[in-house]
């Protein structure tokens, strides 16, 4: 299952949950849930509203305690929940990103960031439940819209701050935002931590088959849109996306640096890495370095490329793509459980493709031909499949 965030009117916590019920996920369950494993001073009130005649849920998260907690608190209480592995991880990791925006703003070490009105029990209930939600509904690949911010300047326990709030854009950087001339806050530190790390990829909507809409509505009422965020999910042969292509072309540099570039490039975040032998400026043969990653990674290889490299600069622009699907299976083999890739073509037909590294070891733990490896692994594919 595949999601789509149409960010157009922005994002924040209540929003995601009200779009993530309206999709389905029983709000008693949710509740149930998060009191069962986390806190029990609240309430999430759910009502059915309208924004410009388009029906949608408004989530209200009933505190009945204000109590702020610092982030060492809230990774404690999620780390010993009895929440499953993936929420808590999926969890964990917004938190941590949020703790780090804020820690930057304001100048204090991360394990003492408070959640006040972003956080105490709204905040926990917010990121914690679209954790929940995400899992309840077997979200795969999340793909958003680019992200329209607000104007103006908004109210908060640290004083009259501008919009998009520090913290906001601080979470926001690397991803494509778009200005508008809404004079209030379009999105929340909560809501921006949330699309920035379930969202793979940024732009239009991805070609899919859409099953179900959700519409999660916002508090205030605009006069330009409807305060609301519209939330598809369904299914896909394949997915598209808009990733970032990174070039630049050397030929002035020692040819044993590639490897070890190569390597680095990977661990930063790179989808794929390219060197493509070219003839430069008078006739001097050259190398044309092509680095494919996501919107996210863009600033972290760019500055890879220009530190590690002797290149003078580079050049990048947007591709789309189209991926086939494809999940991670086990195999049970002689060899024990291998890791493996299915993939599903257009037509409906599945292979299953080992892992190269996987089948790497095996052939030179038993002193065997990798080839040999591939062939047994692969009848146990075609097993499977039949």
């Amino acid at each position: 299952m595949i999601a789509h965030f149409d960010c157009f009117s922005g994002i924040s916590g209540d929003m995601t949950l009200g779009a993530f019920v309206d999709l389905g996920v029983p709000v008693d369950w949710l509740e149930e849930t998060l009191k069962t494993n986390l806190l029990t001073d609240f309430d999430l009130v759910v009502t059915a509203t309208s924004k410009m005649g388009i029906a949608a849920k408004k989530i209200d998260v009933i505190a009945k305690d204000q109590t702020a907690r610092n982030y060492a608190v809230i990774r404690e209480m999620i780390d010993s929940s009895s929440l499953q592995r993936p929420v808590k991880a999926l969890s964990l990791k917004m938190f941590e990103k949020l703790a780090k925006a804020e820690s930057k703003i304001h100048g204090c070490p991360m394990d003492h960031v408070h959640f006040h009105e972003v956080g105490g029990v709204d905040a926990i209930v917010d990121i914690v439940g679209t954790a929940l939600c995400v899992d309840f509904l077997g979200l795969k690949k999340i793909s958003a819209s680019k992200i329209p911010t607000g104007n103006g300047f908004v109210n908060c326990s640290h004083g009259k701050l501008p919009v998009p709030a520090p913290a906001t854009i601080e979470i926001l950087k690397n991803i494509p935002v778009v200005g508008t001339d809404v004079p209030f806050e379009l999105v929340t530190p909560t809501g921006a931590v949330i699309v920035s790390t379930l969202a793979e990829s940024f732009g239009k909507m991805p070609d899919m088959l859409v099953s179900k809409i959700g519409y999660g509505s916002g508090t205030r009422d605009l006069d330009s849109r409807p305060n609301l965020l519209r939330i598809f999910i369904g299914k896909s042969a394949f997915v598209s996306d808009t990733v970032v292509m990174i070039e630049t072309a050397i030929d002035d540099m020692n040819p044993e640096i590639y490897g070890f570039l190569m390597e680095r490039l990977f661990e930063d975040g790179a989808l794929d890495v390219n060197l493509v032998p070219v003839f430069m400026k008078k006739n001097r043969p050259g190398t044309l370095l092509q680095v494919l990653c996501h919107h996210k990674e863009k600033e972290s290889i760019i500055n890879r490329i220009l530190t590690e490299t002797t290149t003078l600069g580079v050049r990048f622009y947007d591709v789309e793509r189209r991926l086939l699907d494809r999940e991670a299976v086990t195999l049970e083999t002689e060899y024990g459980p291998v890791s493996a890739k299915k993939v599903i073509s257009p037509d409906g037909c599945i292979r299953i493709v080992p892992e190269y590294a996987v089948c790497r070891m095996i052939a030179a733990k038993n002193n065997i031909p990798i080839r040999t490896v591939y062939k047994k692994i692969s009848q146990h594919a075609e097993n499977l499949i039949k």
